[in-house]
């Protein structure tokens, strides 16, 4: 099972500005690399809050968001990362794609499941914002691919490395 975060970040290390900000701010380039990697994993995990800022489910993914409470249409879950994922795995789900918010990409990174992260950084500052992760982490990244766009932004794809001492 190949477990990815994927996310975009302003130059300034933000995915929004607070947590009903609107997941729309990011270029075309990556909300066309975005629909083209999460339909290829075919499933889709976030936290309610991303998910009441995109307002609708995603089509042609199955959509599951950490929710204490039912959401209509939709599967909802309290699992562990592990937990969820070897019930995908039973399912026949080969990647599973993290889309936040920040408790939703630290929780799954902690639990040593996530093995690549695709990463936009765009050419805007928020200079406030959430961040990424909302905890201490140490990891280290190995940088497999990386492009620049005409509106230069930069789309990015790292490896994470679990082995071994992080030493940071």
């Amino acid at each position: 099972m190949i477990c990815f975060i994927i996310a975009a970040l302003t130059a300034d290390g933000y995915i929004g500005k607070d947590s009903s900000h609107a997941a729309f701010w990011t270029s075309k380039e990556d909300k066309k690399r975005f629909i083209e990697i999460t339909k290829r994993a075919g499933v889709i995990v976030m936290g309610l809050n991303t998910y009441r800022t995109l307002g609708k489910p995603l089509k042609e993914r199955t959509n599951i968001i950490y929710s204490p409470e039912p959401v209509e249409g939709l599967e909802t879950t309290t699992k562990p990362p592990r937990e969820l994922l070897e019930d995908l795995a039973k399912k026949g789900f080969k990647e599973v794609a993290i889309c936040g918010g920040s408790q939703i990409y630290t929780m799954f990174m902690e639990s040593g499941m996530v093995s690549k992260l695709y990463l936009t950084i765009e050419p805007i500052i928020f200079g406030a914002g959430i961040k990424l992760f909302n905890k201490d982490l140490k990891y280290h990244l190995t940088l497999k691919n990386s492009v620049q766009t005409d509106g230069g932004s930069l789309l990015l794809e790292y490896q994470v490395n679990h082995a071994g001492d992080l030493g940071v």
